[in-house]
C-alpha cells in the first residue's frame, strides 16, 4: 500500500492504526458490546437520499441498502452493502462487505471489502440468507479504508484516517470517507483526492443524506438480477 502523507498527518496515525489493529485481534471473540450491536441495527435496512436530490441538483436519488450476513460468526458484524442510482437498481455503482467491530470500549471500526465477482449477487440483500456461498477468505479488505467511530449522544461518528485509503478513481492518489449513522438514517461523504491534495470527485458541498426507507422489502428466494 502506498501512503500519501498529509501535513499534520505523518506516520503518527498509522502507528496508532497498527495499535488498534493489535487491540482488536485480542478482543476478536469477546461478547459484542451495547454499541456494536445498535451500530449493527442502525446501518441495517434500505435507505434513499430522494429527498435531498429533490431539494439540490447537485445531489442524486440514490439507493443504499445493507443486509446482515453470515449471523453465526462471532468475529464481529458482517453486512452486505449495494448502492445504485435509484433510476437503475439493477445496476449497482458500488457493492460491498462491511465487517463492523469493536477495537477497545467505546471505539468501533467498520472494515470495507471487496467481493470476488459483484455481478453474481447483485440483488443479494433481497434474499433470507446473502452471500451464504462465500465467506471472508474469498473477499479483499481494502486496506487502509476503515471507517473508525465512537458513539456521540444518539448517533456514531466516524471517518477514514488521514490519507491512507488509496483510490486511483478519476486521478485520485487517495480517498476518505466520513459518516454519521442515527436510528432515522446517514450522512455519507465519500471523496478523492490528488496527492497535492486537491478534490477530484464525491460531493462538494457536503454527504449524501440517506433517509430509512420504512418498511424494508420482505426477503425473496432470488433476487431479481442475479448472474447465475
Amino acid at each position: 500500500m502506498t501512503l500519501v502523507r498529509r501535513p499534520g498527518s505523518g506516520w503518527r496515525v498509522l502507528v496508532i492504526w497498527v495499535g488498534l489493529a493489535t487491540a482488536a485481534a485480542a478482543r476478536a471473540d469477546d461478547a459484542v458490546s451495547a454499541d456494536l450491536e445498535l451500530l449493527t441495527t442502525w446501518m441495517t435496512g434500505t435507505f434513499s437520499s430522494a429527498a435531498q436530490a429533490a431539494e439540490s441538483p447537485d445531489y442524486l436519488a440514490v439507493s443504499l441498502h445493507m443486509a446482515p450476513i453470515w449471523p453465526a460468526r462471532t468475529d464481529g458484524r458482517w453486512l452486505y452493502v449495494e448502492q445504485a442510482v435509484a433510476d437503475y437498481p439493477d445496476q449497482p455503482y458500488r457493492q460491498r462487505v462491511y465487517q463492523l467491530v469493536e477495537l477497545v470500549p467505546g471505539l468501533l471500526e467498520s472494515r470495507v471489502f471487496t467481493l470476488p465477482d459483484p455481478p453474481a449477487v447483485v440483488g443479494a440483500w433481497l434474499v433470507d440468507e446473502p452471500l451464504a456461498d462465500l465467506d471472508p477468505s474469498d473477499l479483499e479488505e481494502r486496506q487502509g479504508c476503515s471507517i473508525l467511530l465512537r458513539r456521540r449522544g444518539d448517533a456514531f461518528i466516524g471517518s477514514t484516517l488521514a490519507s491512507l485509503c488509496p483510490s486511483e478513481l478519476q486521478g485520485a492518489s487517495w480517498a476518505s470517507s466520513e459518516v454519521v449513522i442515527t436510528a432515522d438514517g446517514m450522512v455519507s461523504w465519500d471523496r478523492g483526492f490528488a496527492a497535492d491534495g486537491g478534490q477530484v470527485w464525491g460531493a462538494q458541498g457536503g454527504g449524501y443524506v440517506f433517509d430509512r426507507i420504512i418498511p424494508d422489502p420482505e426477503p425473496v428466494a432470488d433476487p431479481p438480477g442475479a448472474v447465475e
